[in-house]
């Protein structure tokens, strides 16, 4: 292979790693802070991904429009699923182990349900619409790659929320009370922090990131009511990678996921893209279990 198309096949990986990593944001701000594992998180990504074709192709409006109303319409569907559900289980669960199996339960219950009501508004075909298709010519030594506007596009969002929420866990002071809990919720109540407004106010911001996520994909992919259960499991392997708690580790994990993809998908076949994933997920859990971006915490 020449250099360009080397180039060319990284940055594709790239891209798609791209929206892993902030799928994968979302669903490790849940678990890391509250610890819900949200198996329905990739459902409400679907929910971001059909109400941006609903809008484009009824409405003609651009989806980039979308991107500001996927985040608030999710990020609201969130708190009221957190006061609706998860609160109450904060409540009653004994103790945390309790809290962990019933809200995974209850996620199972969720994802089945927005699955099904989406299959019911909009049927179970695929969707999709074209935007910004023309290919991009990008120089470089020796020839030039190409990739498609939109997916660049994708690329570049995706990268500017991902750091964003970075930035904004690392340097406010809601990043501070964020990662105080993470790293000892009781410590960080005996000082003060409210988890009674911090939760669900961090369950909102991650499945408003499920949205923006969907929105994005759509602008470049097809979308079904099947999508949204690939991209939570993708998300589970990535935050494996990066380290359960680590946001750094989850963009970095997800970008990582993408480039191994699309290597191993050229040199076998495309259709051993998921045996790949759990490849790497096992490989991982086995070989270095507390991820492979976070630190090895001393034992005494």
């Amino acid at each position: 292979m020449s250099f360009p198309a080397w180039l060319e096949l990284i940055a594709s990986g790239l891209i798609t790693g791209g929206i892993y990593a902030l799928v994968a944001l979302g669903l490790n701000l849940q678990y890391g802070l509250m610890r819900i594992l949200n198996i329905a998180h990739g459902e409400f990504l679907m929910v971001g991904a059909f109400l941006t074709w609903m809008v484009q192709t009824q409405f003609g409006l651009t989806p980039l429009l979308m991107i500001p109303v996927s985040f608030a319409l999710l990020m609201v569907l969130g708190l009221a699923v957190h006061w609706l559900c998860f609160r109450r289980l904060t409540a009653t669960s004994p103790n945390l182990d309790v809290f962990e199996a019933r809200g995974l339960m209850v996620a199972f219950g969720l994802m089945f349900l927005v699955q099904n009501l989406i299959s019911y508004t909009w049927g179970g075909d695929l969707r999709g619409y074209d935007y910004l298709t023309d290919p991009v010519a990008v120089p470089l030594p020796g020839g030039q790659a190409q990739f498609a506007a939109n997916k660049l596009l994708v690329f570049a969002l995706a990268l500017a929320f991902a750091g964003a929420l970075i930035a904004l866990l690392r340097m406010t002071l809601l990043g501070k009370a964020v990662r105080a809990l993470m790293q000892s919720p009781t410590g960080a109540q005996l000082v003060g922090i409210d988890t009674r407004r911090l939760h669900p106010l961090m369950f909102g911001i991650g499945l408003g990131l499920s949205g923006v996520a969907g929105c994005l994909l759509s602008m470049a992919y097809t979308i079904s009511p099947s999508m949204g259960e690939p991209y939570t499991v993708t998300a589970l392997i990535v935050i494996t990678l990066g380290g359960f708690g680590s946001m750094g580790g989850a963009l970095a994990g997800g970008l990582l996921l993408g480039v191994i993809e699309a290597i191993g998908m050229h040199f076998t076949n495309p259709s051993l893209k998921a045996l790949l994933s759990y490849v790497v997920f096992i490989g991982v859990l086995l070989l270095r279990p507390e991820g492979l971006f976070a630190r090895k915490t001393r034992k005494a």
